[in-house]
């Protein structure tokens, strides 16, 4: 096996165990580059979790992982403690540790002469969407949307019947002053008795005159 070779095993299994610390959800993840400090291993890589649970379920995700992709099964230490376990995936140490253990001993300043920049983010490629469009609308969905209802509430009538139709308003009195009557002109009471005292009594016929 060519150093290249190798370099890229090392790199693929280092990638390995990032992906598997992010899984499970890993704290302040950092590695570091040993080669020039120790024979045994290449790279050195710590990282935090909360709880003694978490860190057991770090350790068990990086075995898993590391062993799922052909790097053959790692060795755990201090799994029945859970505030410092030590993953030796061969190449690759990892240290998975609580806060305050990993703040007192600070393997930082032992191991982190060269420290290896990281891509953080799984190196899976994600997996292709597929967008599909809302298909067009045809027959009666086509159809323009009903118009919006009015707020105002439409009058109640019975089924059949036509509404009653509303008697229109009277119409007012005209102000307009009447006509004044036009004068008659006064006729006498004497001529008025008079007339119809001749309109009483009524006319004589002549009788003829006989003849001679």
């Amino acid at each position: 096996m060519t150093e290249a070779s190798e370099k890229k095993d090392v790199q693929k299994l280092q990638r390995v165990v990032i992906d598997s610390l992010e899984d499970i959800k890993a704290q302040d993840i950092q590695a570091f580059n040993t080669e020039h400090l120790s024979a045994l291993f290449e790279r050195v890589i710590i990282a935090s979790g909360t709880s003694n649970r978490q860190t057991k379920a770090l350790a068990a995700s990086v075995r898993d992982e590391v062993r799922d992709a052909g790097f053959g099964k790692p060795r755990i230490e201090g799994e029945e403690n859970g505030e410092w376990i030590i993953v030796d995936c061969g190449a690759v140490v990892v240290h998975i540790m609580q806060p305050s253990i990993r703040q007192y001993y600070h393997l930082e300043e032992i191991w982190g002469e060269k420290p290896v920049r990281l891509k953080l983010g799984s190196a899976k490629p994600p997996m292709p969407v597929k967008v599909i469009a809302p298909p067009e609308p045809t027959g009666k969905a086509a159809k323009k949307a009903p118009a919006k209802k009015s707020s105002k509430p439409a009058s109640k009538t019975k089924p059949g019947l036509a509404p009653k139709a509303t008697a229109a308003p009277a119409k007012k009195a005209s102000t307009a002053k009447p006509a004044a009557p036009k004068p008659v002109a006064k006729v006498p009471a004497k001529k008025v008795a008079a007339q119809k005292s001749s309109a009483a009594k009524p006319t004589a016929k002549k009788s003829p005159r006989a003849k001679a």
